[in-house]
This record gives structure tokens, sequence and C-alpha cells, in this order.
């Protein structure tokens, strides 16, 4: 008993006692997955519902409605003429921004990775535009710079360059709104990775492009290769920059998205849902890509999440 507890009343004792008694006793933890069955089984059913409800119905619902007519009439909806136009234009677009966005996101991602830049949040808040812009926004943005009466439109339309209700412009929308991708996936990868790896190579005698290309890039290529997936499904499906600045030119400037839209008005609905549900294969193919990137390199991806959390 300690000097200050005997010259205590007996009654405060005792209380003091209960009291140090109350915080030695330790405390049982019941581990989250110890939660009753019925608990259990009712998370995982509205789990399921709503994914079944949200993501299942909608995509077997584009399918029906494209099959309704008989696979012929399907057929002929997606190789019409102006189907096969906006085809062609959402993959010319996607193979001028995806290789663009690469290139600049393994830029940035080098710069503000591999260097110390005081301004760093700066320049990741930049980046991290076109995620808090609305598409639309950006496309109103390029009218204002590249339109008829835009700051900058008056002198192309001068010299013979057309941007907006043009190719141009619908690549540049494009580029603007996929911008982030292959960056913030990089970013907080070589973060994680730091500049040991390289600096040993430059040490051993390595150029610059050689420490790039044998130690820089095999580091980062299943995170560079998850940036350029979800680039290039962006890229693809990307709607509302695009319908702004094109003009929704029937055979011309209409990408897949628009052309879904400008049917779906006319009340051409298996016309509409024929070109969307290719725009859905699309999202199943980027989604097998993606299961089967983490199915063989899981270890790595699941590494490269992990750095990303914790740099968020």
């Amino acid at each position: 008993m300690s000097a200050d507890e005997m010259i205590m009343p007996r009654s405060n004792q005792k209380r003091a006692h209960a009291r140090h008694g109350a915080r030695a006793a330790p405390r049982i933890r019941r581990h989250p997955l110890d939660d009753p069955p019925v608990l259990k089984i009712v998370l995982i059913t509205i789990a399921l519902a709503f994914a079944v409800l949200f993501l299942l119905m909608p995509l077997l619902a584009v399918f029906a409605e494209a099959f309704g007519a008989g696979f012929f009439r399907y057929l002929q909806n997606i190789t019409n003429p102006e189907a096969v136009t906006a085809m062609r234009l959402t993959l010319f677009v996607a193979v001028i921004a995806v290789p663009v966005n690469l290139l600049f996101g393994v830029a940035a991602a080098w710069a503000l990775t591999k260097h110390p830049i005081r301004a760093k949040p700066i320049f990741i808040s930049l980046i991290d535009l076109p995620f808090s812009v609305s598409p639309v926004i950006g496309g109103l943005v390029f009218i204002l710079l590249f339109g008829a009466q835009g700051l900058f439109g008056s002198w192309l339309q001068a010299h013979g360059v057309d941007i907006i209700f043009a190719v141009p412009g619908i690549v540049l929308a494009t580029m603007f709104v996929t911008l982030p991708y292959v960056a913030r996936e990089l970013i907080p990868l070589m973060e994680e990775q730091g500049t040991g790896d390289e600096e040993a190579a430059l040490t051993l005698g390595a150029s610059g492009l050689q420490t790039f290309w044998r130690v820089t890039v095999p580091n980062i290529k299943w995170g560079l290769l998850y940036g350029v997936l979800l680039c290039n499904a962006r890229a693809m499906g990307e709607f509302g920059a695009v319908a702004v600045v094109s003009g929704k030119i029937r055979g011309e400037t209409a990408t897949m998205p628009v052309q879904v839209e400008i049917l779906y008005n006319e009340y051409q609905g298996a016309a509409a849902f024929s070109v969307a549900s290719l725009l859905a294969l699309l999202a199943l193919v980027t989604l097998a890509a993606k299961t089967a990137l983490e199915w063989f390199h899981g270890d790595a991806l699941a590494g490269h999440r992990r750095s990303g959390d914790s740099a968020s």
C-alpha cells in the first residue's frame, strides 16, 4: 500500500482499489468476424442485391434490347456505315489519347517522385483537376479557347485549322478527361519504391536511358499497364466533353457514345442498344484484363495498392 493510500479514509481506500482493479481488468475485444450469422447473411444479401440490381440487370438489359430484333438485325445495326464510322473514330481517338497520356503519366510520375520538388502538392492537384471538373465544363472550356468566338478560334480558322466540331477537338477533350489515370497509378508506386535502385544502377555505370528502361520500367510495369487499361476504357466511353466539342455530326464527329445518344433520341432503340452493347463488351474486356492482371500478378499489384493507400 502506498503512503497516500495509508492516510486515506477506509471508504476512500476501497473506492481507490475498485478503480485500480477496473483499470487493470483486460478488455475483451470481439473480432469483426465473430458477428452473428444472421447479420452476415443480411449484409451479403444486401451487397448481392445491389450488384444485381444496379450492375448485372442494366448490363443484361442492354444485350436483351440489342438482340431483341434478332441476330441478323443486330449485325445490320453494328455494320451500318454511321456505326462503323463511329467505331473507327472512337478507336482513332483512343490510339492518340492513350499513348500521349502514357508518356505524360510516366514523365509526371518520374519528375514528382525521383526529384525533390517543393510545389509537389500543387502539381498533383493540377493532375487531379479533370477528376474534380465536370467533363461538360471541360468541353465548354475548349470551346471558349478554340471556338469561332474563342480566344484562339479566329486565328486558327484564318489559318485553316478547325478544332471545335472536328476530330482535333474530340482528341483534346478525350486527352483532358483521361489525363490523370496513368499518372495517379504511377505516383504512389514510384514514391514507395524510392530512388535506391536507380542510384545503384547509375553508380555501377549505367546511363540514364539504360537505368530507365532496365530498372524503372520493370519496377512500374504492372502499375503502368493498370493505368493504361483504365485510361483506354475511359477514352472509348467518354461522352460529356466529347458531346460538347464534337457538334454531334453524324458520320463525321460522332463517337460511339455520341452515336448511341443520336440513335436513341431518334427512337431507334434497337440500333442504339446495338452500339451500346459494343461499349458494354469493351467494359467486360477491360474487366477481364484487369482481373487477369490481378490474378497472375496479384502480389505486385497488392503492393502497388498498399503504397497508393498510404500515399493518399
